[in-house]
């Protein structure tokens, strides 16, 4: 057996359990699996980001090093696994979610928590929906901001840094501003945003000039020049 050597010194990175998962679940549970199950849940939540956290079967599998832990054999351990699974959802540890995915049906494992149990409901009035994403296989129907469309339609696909600069963007500039920078950007065929803010920026600090607003084609050729001629280039 190995021996483990002892937590190292300075700082440790700590995983957040809620004290009832001590005081009235950690009572309750007396399989191993079950107890790995749920603790490898904590931890690997505590790894992700966004306000509805989950976990699909093929998460836990991915993971070699927890597999193992579960058993030596890869059968035995995906057995295992489905055994932990199913006791920890028995005890109320965690809530399952069925949804017609890409794949087909897929299930999908939350906390039992406020959050997690909004998630659930949610699935079962068909508000969340496939994405396509491997990383993130399904997500919650939000009325998405215009400008995040906007963006999509004219520049391209939305990153979450992305989402973070157009809500930035969006408190600073009049929104029919952000529309005209990115219709200037498309009939310059310039489909990059640091072009469109550029030109929201040039706005800001020099003042918008109304006049070549009345007239697009001029307009459009100002920005295809002089300082903005950098972001053409590539």
């Amino acid at each position: 057996m190995k021996t483990f050597r002892g937590f190292p010194d300075g700082k440790v990175h700590l995983v957040p359990i809620p004290a009832p998962f001590f005081s009235e679940l950690l009572p309750e549970i007396d399989n191993l699996n079950e107890l790995k199950v749920v603790l490898y849940f904590f931890w690997r939540l505590d790894h992700m980001e966004g306000t509805f956290r989950y976990l699909c079967q093929a998460d836990f599998v991915e993971d070699e090093l927890f597999m193992k832990a579960l058993a030596a054999q890869p059968a035995q351990a995906e057995t295992a696994l489905d055994d932990g699974l199913e006791r920890a959802v028995l005890h109320g540890a965690l809530l399952k979610a069925n949804l017609k995915a890409d794949k087909g049906q897929q299930v999908f494992y939350f906390l039992n928590s406020p959050k997690g149990r909004s998630a659930v409901e949610a699935i079962r009035q068909g508000k969340w929906h496939p994405t396509g994403d491997t990383l993130q296989p399904v997500s919650l129907n939000q009325e998405r901001p215009n400008i995040f469309r906007l963006y999509e339609e004219n520049i391209g696909p939305l990153t979450p840094l992305i989402a973070d600069t157009l809500r930035d963007a969006e408190k600073e500039y009049p929104v029919e501003w952000i529309e005209d920078a990115v219709r200037i950007a498309v009939k310059n065929n310039v489909r990059r945003w640091v072009y469109v803010e550029a030109i929201l920026r040039s706005w800001k600090e020099e003042g918008r000039d109304e006049q070549n607003r009345r007239e697009p084609q001029k307009d459009y050729r100002k920005y295809l020049e002089g300082e903005f001629s950098e972001f053409i280039k590539h």
